[in-house]
């Protein structure tokens, strides 16, 4: 699909997970890429953690039980890395820095990254990013 096609997809599937509220486990920032992911290559990173915690510390207690540091980490290595955000394509995956400990993973678009949190859909420069990963 071409660029124009990606940034359609992107603005539909934004709009569909801005109407469902923020759970751990179910719809947090990781499932909100992996669902992207999934929808754009049919490989769901988060297959293996979906469900499976209700809480941040919960989360990443899955992810290390399955051998990776943190949920960046389960995307840094089943996709592949740009050399920065200036190389961010709509529809790359985007690890910004979070309001906590960790960075939030995210969408990206022209010039933002799309992150899903506790408030909902936001919008962060995408020069903020701090990892891409090419879809």
């Amino acid at each position: 699909m071409g660029g124009e096609g990606v940034v359609a997809a992107l603005s539909a599937y934004v709009g569909d997970a801005a109407q469902k509220p923020f759970a751990y486990g179910l719809h947090d920032c990781a499932l909100f890429a992996a669902g992207w992911v999934l929808e754009r290559t049919g490989q769901d990173l988060g297959a293996s953690f979906r469900g499976r915690y209700s809480t941040e510390r919960g989360g990443l207690r899955v992810v290390r039980a399955a051998g990776f540091a943190d949920h960046v980490a389960v995307f840094r290595a089943a996709l592949t890395a740009r050399s920065g955000w200036m190389a961010a394509m709509p529809g790359d995956v985007v690890a910004v820095p979070g309001e906590g400990r960790f960075a939030a993973l995210g969408i990206a678009g022209h010039g933002v990254a799309y992150v899903f949190g506790e408030w909902g859909i936001g919008l962060v420069p995408i020069d903020t990013a701090l990892e891409v990963f090419a879809l």
